[in-house]
């Protein structure tokens, strides 16, 4: 009877088998990596060529973020719900569109408007990924496997800022946005018949409307809030008190209303796992750094260094090879040995100490202790970043893969957006107050240093190769030390990561794939319904506690055994 009810078993898969089913997941990653490192050491140039703001620089950046952080969950949660390949394809097609658009950018806005559509494409394909990952590989081999898929993105991290400085200075900025249009076109080809996942067992479609509109309504309200406040209106003003308001009631609300409805985005039940809980802490303090060393490393090495787009994207290599190398290194040791927790609180306190060591940086200080600096830091992201997602899938509920997953990433890219909008309000300020201080006694003797001056004074991002020699050493060291300050944010968040990780319980890693739990748990669904449809046609039904079951026949009935695991 048992055998008859049963689905066949699947054949475990060789490495070969799995690196092709991979193929398509690693170039979509890739192209998703390189569109977004071949930019960053071109955003000052692109920022300043467009005449935006400081403000604008980190709207730029966190629009991205943003939309990232929102739409995460709901790709998730679709993940739980519908075909899972399809959303992945879907997600690509929206970033490669958004990142297409950008290259014909006229002004800043319509840059900040359209990384909002690039952002949706990225929280699809950051989440989803991940997803087919844990449904295809269990987590002690995902290590294995995800150390060479490590080695992949490291080439798209490494080489973009390399390649995105030389299409910038030889090419111009713009086409940065259209180098990875081909490996787009390639990714959707190798999807579509080399992936294959397990789809959702007929679950219902219901979206979370409410909630959706809700937390976009508050996380928005609070950036505006957050990187306006002191400078476009007073703390204390009504509009400031005003944003606060919505902020809050929106985030409430949301809050509340993922209680009631019958697929909540953020599902509050997972919050009882305290693997889950201590992740998404460690996940917002790891977010702080992580995004804000993306943001403001080329804005250091270009505006406080005088650096060019290609020399910035070669001085960011050391913070990548101890990212990176320390992500495929460790991704291996954890698969060999099964053990992860002394890696991640190693790296918490490389993370801590990397960002404590970021906030003494100065225009001059030597670039061999930027490098070790830089270096530190990445090898403690590197160390924690990919290994929280692996335990908190390890402990989860394979029914609600997507939801944990996704909202792990939510919480992280939500804490590293609002993290970045305050650190980059702070860097604002704090230039502006480091050239008022060193232009205090300053008298232009020539015309270009009076052009120089009414530049800096509109808050524009400077071009600092353009600037006489004499304010050009005044605004580099604005720059330098006040990226430094707005990394002392980061400080006290790091920390909490160290307290979070170490009260994780060490669980170890499980050796079945999420695919691999979920056809168990179909099996054991039609064992039961087999042996109640058996007790119906027989008419030897019982009740056990108040549910039907079979008679006992000196074996032990599925749902008998399952009111013994409920301890009733």
């Amino acid at each position: 009877m048992r055998n008859s009810s049963q689905p066949p078993a699947e054949a475990k898969r060789s490495a070969r088998e799995v690196f092709t089913a991979l193929s398509g997941l690693i170039v979509g990653m890739f192209v998703a990596v390189l569109s977004g490192t071949v930019v960053s050491t071109s955003m000052p140039v692109i920022i300043a060529d467009l005449g935006g703001t400081q403000s604008q620089y980190t709207w730029v950046i966190t629009a991205s973020l943003l939309a990232t952080a929102v739409s995460t969950p709901i790709w998730g949660k679709l993940a739980d719900l519908v075909d899972r390949k399809i959303l992945i394809q879907i997600s690509l097609v929206l970033f490669t569109a958004g990142t297409v658009i950008a290259g014909f950018s006229t002004d800043t806005n319509m840059l900040i408007a359209v990384r909002v559509l690039q952002g949706v494409g990225v929280g699809g394909l950051m989440s989803l990924v991940m997803i087919a990952v844990a449904l295809i590989i269990s987590p002690r081999e995902r290590g294995k496997y995800m150390g060479v898929v490590g080695g992949i993105m490291a080439l798209g991290t490494i080489g973009g800022p390399l390649l995105g400085g030389l299409l910038t200075d030889v090419w111009g900025w713009r086409s940065n946005f259209f180098v990875g249009v081909p490996f787009a076109l390639v990714a959707l080809v190798l999807l579509q018949f080399t992936l294959h996942l397990p789809k959702p067992q007929g679950a219902k479609v219901s979206i979370d409307y409410f909630g959706i509109v809700l937390l976009a309504v508050g996380v928005s309200t609070l950036l505006i809030w957050v990187s306006m406040g002191g400078s476009e209106f007073d703390w204390d003003s009504a509009t400031s008190i005003t944003l606060a308001a919505v902020a809050g009631v929106a985030i409430a609300g949301f809050v509340a209303v993922e209680f009631f409805v019958r697929e909540p985005i953020v599902p509050m039940t997972l919050f009882r796992n305290r693997t889950f809980t201590l992740s998404v802490i460690a996940s917002i303090a790891i977010g702080v750094s992580m995004f804000a060393t993306s943001v403001f490393l080329a804005q250091y090495f270009q505006l406080a260094r005088g650096a060019t787009p290609t020399e910035s994207g070669l001085m960011t290599i050391p913070m990548i090879v101890g990212q990176m190398g320390a992500s495929i290194i460790i991704g291996q040791l954890v698969s060999r040995y099964g053990k992860w927790k002394g890696w991640m609180l190693t790296g918490s306190v490389l993370t801590t100490i990397g960002v404590s060591l970021m906030s003494t940086l100065r225009y001059d200080t030597p670039f061999i202790l930027v490098a070790v600096y830089m270096f530190v830091l990445g090898a403690g992201l590197g160390m924690v970043m990919q290994n929280l997602t692996l335990i908190v899938q390890n402990d989860t509920d394979p029914r609600q893969l997507g939801a944990a997953s996704s909202n792990v990433n939510f919480f992280r890219t939500i804490a590293g957006t609002i993290g970045v909008t305050i650190m980059g309000s702070m860097l604002s300020t704090s230039v502006g107050n480091y050239i008022s201080d060193g232009l205090g006694d300053f008298t232009p003797t020539t015309e270009a240093e009076g052009t120089a001056l009414q530049s800096l004074a509109s808050g524009d991002v400077p071009k600092v190769a353009e600037l006489p020699d004499t304010i050009r050493a005044i605004v580099e060291g604005a720059y330098g030390h006040g990226i430094a300050d707005a990394f002392i944010i980061a400080i006290p968040l790091a920390v909490i990561s160290i307290i979070a990780i170490a009260f994780i319980k060490n669980k170890p890693l499980s050796t079945k794939s999420a695919g691999d739990q979920l056809r168990e748990q179909a099996e054991e669904s039609a064992i039961e319904v087999s042996e109640a449809e058996i007790g119906a046609s027989t008419g030897t039904l019982r009740v056990v506690n108040g549910d039907v079951a079979a008679p006992s026949t000196g074996s032990t009935t599925v749902l008998e055994r399952e009111d013994r695991k409920r301890g009733r």
